[in-house]
């Protein structure tokens, strides 16, 4: 009995703590999502540029087991000289973590038909601007690129700069949004 429980023991222990630095080393891997957390939920607001003024409704939310981030946006535009009835813009928007190149990257499907693919270009040292540029855009002509700089002002209020640049030229501001985190966090229904 003593034999037995000589080796016992220490198989005992050793499974112990080996159990124990796993549990640990799980705790210390840091989650690429904490800087997104600030997003989820629903948000609502305006936005002005280009294409004039628009009510905006906005929710980003976990999906696929929190591997991705799934933004759902829609815009309803005043009527102006361009478009007297107004315009409806839809997008939605699929954040994705790249483990290969540990980049964040951010492809967003238009109701035009445009794709954009985005990457996190780069993030403020205090992480409340992030700005990604365009890797490639679908359906529009060679050469454009398109850039989103998030600016997160306090707890819960978001500006969102989208900016193009045709071939050969810098970029200009097409639409500046601001958006208020709204109290509910049930996803808006934007179809």
């Amino acid at each position: 009995m003593t034999r037995l429980v000589k080796w016992i023991l220490p198989v005992l222990i050793l499974f112990g703590l080996t159990h124990l630095l796993q549990a640990q080393t799980q705790e210390k891997k840091p989650d690429p999502w904490d800087p997104w957390k600030f997003f989820i939920g629903n948000w609502e607001g305006t936005a002005k540029g280009e294409p004039g003024e628009s009510k905006v409704k906005r929710s980003y939310q976990f999906v696929l087991q929190r591997k991705f981030i799934l933004l759902k946006n829609k815009a309803i535009y005043l009527p102006q000289e361009k478009t007297p009835q107004g315009e409806v813009h839809k997008d939605w928007g699929l954040f994705s973590y790249d483990m290969a190149r540990k980049k964040f990257i951010l492809r967003q499907f238009h109701v035009e038909g445009f794709v954009n693919q985005y990457v996190l270009d780069n993030i403020a040292p205090d992480g409340k601007t992030l700005v990604f540029v365009t890797e490639s855009i679908e359906n529009i002509p060679a050469g454009w690129r398109a850039r989103e700089t998030y600016k997160l002002v306090g707890n819960d209020e978001l500006v969102e700069i989208f900016e193009l640049a045709p071939p050969g030229k810098d970029f200009s501001v097409y639409s500046e949004t601001h958006l208020k985190k709204t109290g509910s966090f049930k996803v808006y229904p934007v179809e």
